[in-house]
């Protein structure tokens, strides 16, 4: 099983991960990972994250998913989102930036979790 990249630092706006330029926003997956551009789904705070949004996370075989809400919470999740996460049997946690990678990176060693990060509002 491929380990996802440990995040090695969050501050406002920027984020460092194993293997990854630094960047703002990334999309995290078991074996790796990319910059998550917003633009590529049309999301927007609200209604927030898109189901289209956390495929590439279960297509890399993510079964855990982690959405960081952004560092004050402005980032919303589509219901529709959560819905489709959960039909397919994927456990989801929802948190705070700060959190959702504290989580994150604690399940990283031991599971195939994959992960929405988002480094400011």
């Amino acid at each position: 099983m491929a380990r996802s990249p440990r995040i090695t630092s969050v501050s406002w706006g920027e984020m460092a991960v194993e293997g990854l330029p630094p960047g703002k926003d990334f999309k995290l997956w078991p074996g790796g990972g990319r910059p998550w551009d917003w633009n590529e789904t049309g999301t927007r705070h609200r209604p927030g994250i898109q189901p289209a949004d956390v495929e590439e996370l279960l297509e890399h075989g993510a079964t855990t998913v982690v959405l960081s809400r952004g560092m004050d919470l402005v980032l919303q999740i589509d219901p529709a989102t959560l819905r489709a996460l959960r039909d397919r049997g994927v456990t989801v946690h929802e948190a705070e930036t700060t959190e959702a990678v504290r989580i994150y990176n604690e399940l990283a060693g031991s599971q195939p979790v994959g992960g929405l990060f988002h480094s400011t509002c």
